[in-house]
């Protein structure tokens, strides 16, 4: 297979067709080679409007969801960015290609392993991967301009939001499958919080937040 046709029509049939037409964005996806973060021997289904399976029952994002998030972050050069949920490290690369700066997390530490060596392969340097669970190990004394929650919440849970800087932004899935919405989350200079819901979606469950949760920031 020609990947690099296969990640110009993903582009062309799948991204700019979902609405995301942010330069940088496209850009980013335009040149990061998404086939070398997929499972071995999965490298052809890298470009397919599909849920490329992972270990563990995860799965990498549809290429049309990760490109519509990566929009609505609107990541800057300068941005200090938390991803949760590293799964393959490709989105990973492409937060850190637009930013200052990722810290990515995830509770399987084999997918920090291979991540971590997926992510040297295209010399990005500029993160630094963790194994450690969203919902216990993020003790809120370091602050985001970008927050990006890979997996759903049954609903949500103001966690995250308080992570962010004022002028930070927070993108995140709630709801149950096929009945989800991606929202984007915005803290204001004077500390107050705008809720939008953008589109219909779906996503596989943050692990431990697949049902209503039961504790507060």
């Amino acid at each position: 297979m020609d990947m690099e046709q296969a990640r110009f029509n993903m582009i062309e049939q799948q991204i700019r067709p979902c609405a995301v037409l942010d330069d940088t964005v496209l850009q980013t996806m335009a040149s990061i080679p998404r086939d070398l973060f997929a499972p071995e021997g999965m490298a052809s289904l890298a470009y397919a409007d599909i849920e490329v399976p992972l270990a563990h029952g995860e799965a990498m994002m549809f290429p049309r969801i990760e490109g519509r998030m990566l929009q609505e972050l609107e990541i800057g050069i300068d941005d200090e960015c938390l991803e949760v949920g590293t799964g393959s490290g490709y989105v990973t690369a492409c937060m850190a290609n637009m930013s200052h700066h990722v810290d990515s997390i995830d509770i399987h530490s084999d997918f920090i392993e291979a991540a971590e060596k997926k992510l040297a392969m295209v010399n990005i340097s500029n993160v630094n991967l963790e194994n450690k669970n969203a919902l216990t190990d993020l003790n809120g004394s370091k602050k985001y301009d970008v927050i990006a929650v890979t997996g759903s919440v049954h609903e949500y849970m103001p966690l995250f939001e308080g992570l962010l800087n004022p002028g930070g932004r927070l993108f995140i899935v709630v709801g149950e499958k096929q009945v989800a919405n991606g929202m984007k989350v915005e803290r204001s200079m004077d500390g107050h919080f705008v809720r939008t819901s953008l589109f219909e979606t779906e996503l596989k469950p943050l692990v431990g937040a697949e049902d209503k949760p039961s504790f507060s920031f």
